[in-house]
């Protein structure tokens, strides 16, 4: 027999799991949009077409932009988020995560010097101002890449690492396939101008993610607001790290591809990622960016709903050593969830009821789904908890003699 049950979340704790009650099979439809919350009239208005969210739509300037909760990974904001775009120098954040990779490895050393090619000097954009024919230590050159956006440093790293530019743009482009990236195409690693260097909004926020987990120890070089190299002092490009509004990443522009910004910020233990592109000048970028930042802290929140070890919910099994066995997540279920829907918040368990012995711990034996007004629908397999053996042959006999009696 199949069963579903749903159980509606209260403010501030699930109830017990005895509290399931029969549901319809169909969740709750989305709402409209206009059921979204109402801007106050307060609020700034960018202009330009609405990013869609769970929420309903929201006004922003940029032309391509996503946010991303750090932990869940939930979209909580999307505009052509999957669409092919030009990155410009936000293309550094793949540099860095293989120079990251390097350095974690032990191929490569903060204190290692690298030498400087005439193509690196010669390189044009934002630089770093290295020297022909000079060595420079790699923890100087990720800082020239980081806060000075240099395209020099890039291209030191870059052959230094994979023997020439183009070689690197093959790493990077087999580094992003290991990341899930659906939309880049490397040419370099600067974001120099090439009609088929491409990536998405969502595969920079994918990168930035994995740089802020898999490196921490290297992230806080974003949050340096000034560089000193060559007797040249130059400010970090990111306003909202000049602002203390985010902590990283990366700022980008070219005629092409107009202003972009990839930004991170941490508030009360919750991460956020933020990523826009298209826009026409640093004031709107930045503007834009302290804008979304706001609204993603103001109106979402992570919920820790299930513990790893919680038992979500007990289901009979049929000729087993033991009458139950428990249903668990695995793994510890937190979801962004929008502030103000959160009592609408509904969780339906699907199962076939009774599992057959043996079962075996960690099987998949259910889905757990999220779901309800103004919710992002998420699915999560459920888990048997412990081991049942299967009755031998006496105990099938007794067990089957005991349904026939009983009338089962």
């Amino acid at each position: 027999m199949h069963a579903r049950r749903t159980l509606l979340l209260a403010t501030v704790a699930l109830a017990p799991a005895a509290a399931f009650a029969q549901t319809p099979k169909k969740p709750p439809a989305r709402p409209p949009a206009s059921a979204a919350r109402p801007r106050k009239p307060t609020e700034p208005v960018a202009t330009g077409t609405p990013a869609q969210t769970p929420l309903g739509p929201v006004d922003t300037a940029a032309k391509f932009a996503v946010i991303l909760d750090h932990t869940t990974g939930a979209t909580l904001l999307d505009k052509d988020a999957d669409a092919s775009m030009v990155p410009s120098s936000m293309t550094k954040l793949m540099t860095a995560y293989i120079v990251y990779g390097m350095l974690k490895a032990g191929r490569l050393k903060l204190d290692q010097e690298l030498p400087v090619s005439e193509k690196a000097w010669r390189m044009q954009g934002s630089k770093m101002f290295v020297g022909i024919g000079t060595q420079v230590k790699v923890e100087d050159l990720i800082r020239g890449m980081i806060v000075q956006s240099g395209n020099d440093a890039c291209i030191v790293l870059a052959e230094a690492i994979a023997g020439s530019e183009e070689q690197f743009a093959e790493l990077m482009n087999a580094k992003g396939k290991q990341l899930g990236l659906q939309q880049s195409n490397f040419r370099n690693s600067t974001g120099w101008p090439d009609p088929q260097h491409r990536m998405s909004a969502r595969d920079i926020a994918v990168v930035a993610r994995h740089l802020i987990t898999e490196f921490p120890e290297y992230y806080k070089y974003d949050s340096e607001k000034t560089f000193k190299y060559n007797n040249i002092d130059q400010q970090n490009r990111n306003t909202l790290v000049q602002k203390n509004i985010a902590d990283g990443l990366k700022t980008g522009h070219t005629e092409e591809g107009g202003y972009g910004l990839v930004a991170s910020a941490e508030r009360r233990g919750r991460r956020v990622i933020v990523v826009l592109n298209g826009m026409t000048s640093m004031h709107q970028r930045g503007e834009e960016g302290e804008k979304l930042l706001e609204w993603a802290f103001r109106e979402w929140e992570n919920v820790n709903l299930f513990s790893a070890a919680d038992t979500v919910e007990k289901i009979p099994v049929d000729l087993g050593t033991a009458p139950t066995v428990p249903l668990v997540t695995g793994r510890d279920v937190v979801l962004t969830l929008p502030r103000n829907w959160r009592n609408a918040l509904k969780v339906s368990l699907s199962y076939e009821t009774p599992v057959r012995a043996p079962v075996q711990r960690g099987s998949q034996l259910g889905t757990l789904s999220v779901h309800g007004a103004g919710v992002p629908e998420t699915e999560i397999p459920l888990l048997a908890g412990a081991d049942v053996s299967r009755l031998g042959l006496p105990g099938r006999a007794m067990a089957v003699l005991s349904r026939y009696m009983g009338g089962r």
